[in-house]
């Protein structure tokens, strides 16, 4: 973490484009003291779009007395400990704010970015949440009440338990908790296996299991459905099997009527057979897109990053054929304790709230990135460019205290469960602080 990061706070850090806003820098923990009776020089870099104005050159050079000659500079007197300037940040872009001395060598105090959005973006909030893992209810190891706190302390702003083939676990998980004390939004899904399709399905968010639509009575007419969808669906191409894609579509159709989201999980899942599921029926996913969402990284162990790479390689090419792929990452993980899977990935969903309706319209518009996460290593984003680029942004300079409160959080929901007497009053008291820690980044009052 840069000295900027954390000896420094910048407010706002997320601001409107084109339009002037005043920014404020103060110093805190001691790390630099102000000389108040100094001037200080303030020139901000544009990291891509120079100027609203014909284009302007800035040299190749590290040499910050070039650079700040060709962008200008604003002279500011410090007040009461804080910098102020006042600036119209154009485009949509991150920018580079030097701020150093006028006196003797003319020390750097520190280089700061601020990221200006235009206002589709600027009004939603970045909120972190993994849509697909499971409990001891399955194949996992632990009790899905421990799941959901565990995200809310790695920082997840909200979760679905998805057990193979059970709805009922991710009801466990939100009625361990009383949802009113807690600001992680706990939302009930299902890993789908549908009869005779080899195709894994996500339920985010449905109102009821559709894994039980298909059991016992139910389950003629699960074929009875699906048949129908396979005769209306004409002659599919070569090699695909018409009765596994029906009985996707089912599924797909089934969740929305739930009023969930469908998602389709990892498609280059390499089993003893080759990938599951068939080439030829993953190929026809992809043309015509029953699915709501497309997972494009997921639970894969290191030694599997060929099946995570293949992925990504797939999304971009169906891109390129002029497709719109809503993604979402993910981290399948089967325990939170193993030191594998759980927290490398996840998703970022740029949305108006964490509600359930917003986070799931926000991912279908295209409005999230999927995230690699791995300890040691630098996290990567997926998805289109402009949401990755502000995706990075947001990892790297708006979460830092936003985590750190979930942690509190997270680690307070542990003591609950473990039957800790003040749990619940701790918790309420910390009720919207990690959620305000990144609203007031953007300028916004606390609620």
């Amino acid at each position: 973490m840069r000295p900027e990061q954390l000896y420094f706070r910048v407010l706002p850090r997320v601001v409107p484009a084109d339009e002037v806003t005043e920014v404020v820098i103060e110093p805190i923990y001691g790390y630099y003291q102000i000389k108040e009776d100094e001037m200080y020089e303030v020139g901000i870099v544009p990291m891509e779009h120079r100027s609203s104005q014909p284009e302007y050159y800035i040299p190749s050079t590290f040499d910050l007395d070039t650079i700040l000659k060709v962008v200008g500079v604003q002279t500011i007197k410090p007040i009461k400990g804080k910098f102020r300037f006042s600036y119209l940040f154009a485009d949509e872009q991150e920018h580079i704010i030097y701020l150093r001395e006028t006196s003797g060598d003319k020390k750097l105090v520190g280089a700061f970015t601020v990221y200006s959005l235009k206002a589709d973006l600027f009004s939603r909030t970045p909120l972190k949440g993994d849509m697909h893992m499971h409990s001891h209810r399955s194949d996992g190891r632990d009790h899905p009440a421990f799941v959901a706190a565990s995200c809310r302390k790695i920082g997840l702003d909200f979760m679905a338990l998805t057990d193979h083939g059970q709805y009922q676990p991710s009801i466990e998980a939100q009625e361990a908790f009383n949802l009113d004390d807690i600001d992680l939004k706990i939302y009930r899904g299902e890993e789908i296996h549908a009869p005779d399709n080899p195709v894994h399905i996500v339920n985010f968010g449905g109102s009821f299991s559709v894994n039980d639509l298909f059991r016992g009575d139910n389950f003629q007419q699960y074929q009875k459905e699906v048949v129908e969808i396979q005769a209306k669906q004409g002659k599919l191409p070569h090699g695909v099997n018409p009765y596994q894609y029906a009985s996707c579509v089912w599924v797909f159709n089934k969740i929305r009527q739930a009023g969930g989201m469908g998602i389709f999980c990892h498609p280059y899942w390499l089993i003893p057979s080759g990938f599951s599921p068939a080439g030829r029926l993953t190929d026809y996913l992809f043309e015509t897109q029953p699915y709501d969402a497309y997972e494009i990284i997921g639970g894969y162990y290191k030694d599997q990053v060929d099946s995570n790479t293949l992925q990504v390689a797939r999304y971009h090419e169906e891109r390129a054929k002029g497709r719109t792929i809503p993604v979402v990452g993910v981290s399948d993980a089967h325990g939170c304790e193993t030191g594998n899977l759980f927290g490398w990935y996840y998703t970022i969903v740029f949305s108006p709230s964490a509600e359930l309706e917003d986070i799931i319209t926000s991912i279908k518009d295209g409005y999230s990135v999927a995230v690699e996460a791995m300890a040691g290593e630098s996290p990567r984003a997926y998805g289109t460019f402009r949401m990755v680029k502000f995706g990075l942004f947001a990892i790297r300079e708006l979460f830092y205290q936003h985590d750190l409160l979930c942690k509190e959080e997270g680690l307070l929901m542990l003591d609950y469960l473990a039957g800790g007497k003040d749990a619940t009053h701790k918790l309420a008291k910390q009720k919207g602080r990690a959620l305000n820690a990144v609203q007031t980044l953007f300028g916004r009052k606390a609620e």
